[in-house]
């Protein structure tokens, strides 16, 4: 088994200097969602031992509505060690730091509760729709600033659908597509314009990821923001939209009236005690 402490430092090995000045310079030319992608992330026996360490279907949790349909797992002492250890390299300081020098954004944590974060897969038919992400941590204390998406499905390909897709200038135009393929980390924003959302998969196999957040006390853009996950249709979908978007109002408004929240989310991880 690799430990976390191994595969964080061969993430930050993969992030020399050379590389982290070139996506630099690609995060900064993103448009109003700053991203970055690298490849070959981690020694080829590394990413596949990750990917072996996931969880079946069966034993992951549903998340099956008109928003989304995918398998999550955040309550990591029930799978295999080997999955943590991986969730939680990507939470090291060292690469907390590797990231915030390529993002520039000040004073980044991770998330050990792993709210909304931790495992997912997607088997046929599976698929996010357009969404931008709730504003804040578990506790509302601090700004949800980036997410790091690590995929993990050998042989993946375009074709397979399950693709991350960036919407820079809103649902109502053209997406960034951007492919979940094997051994590749995406990086990106999560601030109020940050519309994303993964296409249908259309393959046998499932599509993996290892999927961690990262908070800050100021927010992206700089300005102060309250919001819950908001949920839109596709553009061919001017029905789902409207249920999406009558959903989102209603939830967000119940945010208003109670800041503190109506609604609770098992999608945390509860450690044991001494853990």
């Amino acid at each position: 088994m690799y430990s976390r402490q191994e595969i964080a430092a061969a993430i930050v090995a993969r992030l020399d200097p050379a590389t982290c000045r070139e996506l630099a310079a690609n995060f900064r030319a993103s448009k109003s969602i700053g991203w970055f992608a690298v490849d070959d992330l981690l020694p080829v026996k590394m990413a596949y031992t990750i990917r072996d360490s996931f969880p079946a279907p069966s034993a992951m949790q549903v998340r099956a509505t008109l928003r989304e349909r995918k398998q999550v797992a955040a309550q990591m002492d029930r799978y295999n060690p080997q999955a943590e250890e991986a969730l939680f390299a990507f939470q090291d300081p060292r690469v907390v730091e590797a990231v915030g020098k390529i993002t520039e954004i000040k004073s980044m944590v991770a998330d050990p509760e792993l709210y909304a974060g931790g495992l997912s897969l997607m088997v046929r038919g599976d698929f996010l729709n357009p969404h931008l992400d709730n504003s804040h941590n578990y506790n509302r204390s601090l700004y949800r600033v980036l997410n790091l998406l690590y995929y993990c499905s050998p042989g993946w390909q375009v074709e397979n659908g399950g693709n991350l897709e960036l919407w820079p200038e809103g649902v109502e135009a053209s997406q960034i597509t951007v492919p979940s393929l094997f051994n590749r980390l995406v990086v990106m924003t999560t601030g109020p314009e940050s519309w994303h959302s993964v296409s249908e998969v259309r393959a046998d196999e499932p599509r993996c990821c290892v999927s961690n957040y990262y908070f800050s006390p100021d927010p992206v853009g700089g300005q102060a923001y309250s919001r819950v996950t908001t949920f839109r249709g596709r553009p061919e979908q001017p029905v789902r939209d409207l249920v999406l978007r009558a959903d989102a109002a209603l939830r967000q408004t119940l945010r208003r009236l109670n800041p503190s929240g109506f609604f609770s989310t098992d999608h945390v991880y509860k450690r044991p005690r001494g853990k």
